[in-house]
């Protein structure tokens, strides 16, 4: 087959008119900063996940930060998560103090097991942090279950999760706590950010001023008409909030959130007729349960062939890809500082070795999806 010119990136944000006429209505406003655009994108989420409260951040990292602060979530205290998922969660855990305990995972979807999660509890444990994994929910009904029978909070990792439903309730829609991502690319976009959905006063009121230096009144509330400038500070925060520039991007997103995932859908069903029954490579797995998928990654598991070579061979057909992701148990510092070995996590340590995911971004055509599909088999066929 002939080789493409140009280069097919992994992934590509959709920006158009509406996000850049958000941006620059902000820039007029003369309000570029945390204020009424981030209001108005948290009350979009609540309505989307159907949450009470949603706090805008600057990234879904910090939220997982402002979360296990919240919780108290400290030296001696045990947090539950797979290991097959972005290092800045056990980050976080690890540099409060705290164990994460990690579960093995299902082979085909690569989402947490439930089966394996009460053998992990303990009277240390404080939550369980289930990922929706490329955009494909976990066993809900299954995991609150075990968490409320155990009284332990689950912390939804929703960072690919922003258009999924399990059993008709999008996530963070479970009466706990979830946090999505928006960065460049996930399903939607602030640039950079970060939302918090969850449904507790208390919560709500502890999030706020951790986010924002320990100020009960964030900037629009002191220097906004009829702002009062006076505050004070009963305890520490960090400088985690969105701007309403980023939520001007973000809003113009969420509003097109149904043509954006209708669109990733149209791709993954491209991808799987085109590998269907291909040797050499294993298509994503999906849950039985009734449910809605985001499609947030398109991750294939390359069977036969070494992944660095097919990642080479990807590359000289001008086809970029992401790597989601390596075993948080045999990071390095992990290892040392929580005694992780090779072999405890067979599931996730197998699959952490061969997965890939395939370029997948709104704006794709279907002769690009065509081009991957055809050059994976051709790269394949010369392995055989």
């Amino acid at each position: 087959m002939k080789i493409r010119e140009d280069f097919l990136p992994f992934s590509k944000p959709s920006i158009g008119d509406k996000e850049i006429t958000g941006v620059v209505k902000c820039l007029k406003s003369n309000w570029i900063t945390t204020g009424p655009v981030c209001k108005e994108f948290e009350d979009k989420f609540c309505k989307l996940t159907g949450a009470s409260h949603a706090v805008s951040l600057s990234s879904a990292t910090a939220g997982m930060h402002l979360v296990l602060l919240a919780m108290g979530v400290g030296a001696g205290d045990e947090i539950i998560t797979p290991s097959m998922t972005f290092a800045s969660t056990v980050n976080m855990i690890s540099m409060l103090g705290a164990r994460p305990v990690f579960v093995d995972i299902h082979r085909d979807t690569l989402n947490i097991n439930a089966d394996l999660l009460e053998e992990k509890i303990g009277p240390k444990t404080k939550a369980i942090i289930p990922v929706h994994f490329a955009g494909a929910p976990v066993d809900m009904d299954r995991i609150v279950e075990i968490a409320d029978r155990h009284h332990i909070l689950v912390i939804e990792d929703a960072a690919h999760a922003v258009g999924t439903y399990y059993k008709g309730i999008h996530a963070g829609g479970f009466e706990h706590i979830a946090i999505f991502s928006f960065h460049p690319i996930k399903n939607i976009t602030s640039g950079e950010g970060g939302m918090i959905t969850h449904s507790d006063e208390y919560l709500e009121k502890r999030l706020r001023l951790l986010r924002f230096h320990g100020i009960e009144r964030d900037a629009w509330r002191r220097y906004g008409k009829g702002g009062t400038l006076e505050y004070d500070i009963h305890q520490p925060g960090f400088k985690y909030n969105l701007t309403d520039m980023q939520a001007a991007i973000g809003l113009a997103q969420i509003s097109r959130l149904d043509e954006i995932n209708h669109r990733r859908m149209e791709i993954a069903k491209l991808y799987i007729e085109g590998l269907k029954g291909v040797e050499g490579i294993e298509l994503p797995g999906i849950p039985e349960y009734d449910h809605v998928h985001a499609w947030h990654l398109f991750i294939v598991k390359v069977l036969f062939m070494e992944r660095s070579v097919f990642m080479e061979k990807l590359s000289q057909y001008n086809i970029g890809y992401g790597f989601h992701f390596p075993a948080c148990h045999l990071l390095s510092y992990i290892q040392k500082q929580f005694g992780t070995h090779r072999g405890m996590l067979p599931e996730t340590e197998r699959v952490a070795e061969c997965i890939l995911s395939l370029p997948l971004f709104p704006d794709m055509k279907n002769d690009d999806v065509l081009y991957v599909c055809e050059a994976i088999k051709e790269i394949l066929s010369q392995n055989l």
